[in-house]
């Protein structure tokens, strides 16, 4: 391709994907009380999981600082413009220190030309919009005409999630330990939404897997009546069958074009917990 794809690694993107449009990935960084490590590079989705029960513990993320952005800038050739897709600027320090990274290397080759999109979500809506973004570049979009579009689509990107459990949220600290053994108590699930702002917050709370999943697939309605030409995008933490069967669901009842699916890395495996599912689409533009 003639311009260059990059992301974070906050982005959770299906294997065939990343390889059909050579995405780089610049990794973000797990601190646990045994040290440090690096997303995708020294821990794995598998050593996450067994460090987080070794340790009974969550770990603290951190975004790339501006250098390791300006060292992966650097590796692609110069006369290769680079798009730069990165976690909502709402929830981390990335976007920020990618812009910083760019204006690093814009130091010494002014001529290179790198646009950083600050995506508003994360996971599998940064996979929406990588797929978007392949698909536009085997279309034959320019660079701006590219960049002008995917900025369009990033305030059309609707990202929703359902939690199966809220362990993680009291084991990270984000909910007390008494209001989650209530919530445990009463069977409470809790759905949340990625706002415009590119912020999480919780949309609803429901009594019951089965309802909190239903309510799930009935909010794509909300957002989008014309799904036969769009593709939804979804990630689960460590459950695929269930992942699957909300998908069978989904393309029962709204008959989307085609789906993507992958499964969470450490930084949403994180706050989402096992049994979590993300899905992202693009809303009509009247909504």
């Amino acid at each position: 391709m003639h311009i260059q794809l990059m992301t974070d690694s906050s982005a959770d993107i299906p294997a065939f994907l990343s390889e059909k449009i050579e995405v780089k990935v610049v990794p973000l960084y797990l601190h646990f009380s045994d040290g440090q490590y690096t997303s995708g590079v020294t821990m794995g989705i598998e050593s996450y999981h067994e460090k987080v029960k070794e340790l009974g513990e969550l770990p603290r993320s951190a975004a790339p600082s501006p250098h390791n952005f300006y060292e992966e800038y650097k590796k692609i050739p110069a006369d290769k413009p680079i798009i730069m897709l990165s976690l909502s600027s709402a929830l981390s320090s990335t976007y920020d220190h990618a812009l910083a990274g760019k204006e690093l290397l814009l130091e010494e080759e002014p001529n290179r030309v790198i646009e950083v999109i600050n995506t508003k979500t994360a996971s599998c809506g940064i996979s929406l919009l990588l797929h978007e973004a392949g698909k536009k570049l085997d279309e034959g979009y320019s660079f701006d005409h590219l960049v002008e579009h995917l900025h369009e689509r990033v305030e059309q990107t609707t990202t929703l999630f359902v939690l199966k459990t809220l362990e993680n949220l009291v084991l990270g600290g984000r909910l007390e330990k008494m209001k989650g053994r209530i919530a445990k108590t009463l069977n409470i699930k809790i759905l949340m939404k990625a706002t415009d702002e590119g912020n999480i917050e919780v949309a609803e709370k429901v009594r019951g897997d089965k309802k909190s999943i239903r309510r799930f697939i009935d909010q794509i309605g909300e957002y989008t009546k014309n799904t036969e030409n769009k593709i939804i995008s979804m990630t689960h933490c460590r459950d695929e069958d269930r992942a699957n069967s909300v998908l069978k669901e989904i393309q029962h009842k709204y008959r989307f074009k085609d789906s993507l699916l992958a499964e969470t890395g450490p930084l949403i495996s994180t706050y989402g917990g096992e049994g979590a599912l993300v899905m992202a689409f693009f809303k009509d533009k009247n909504k």
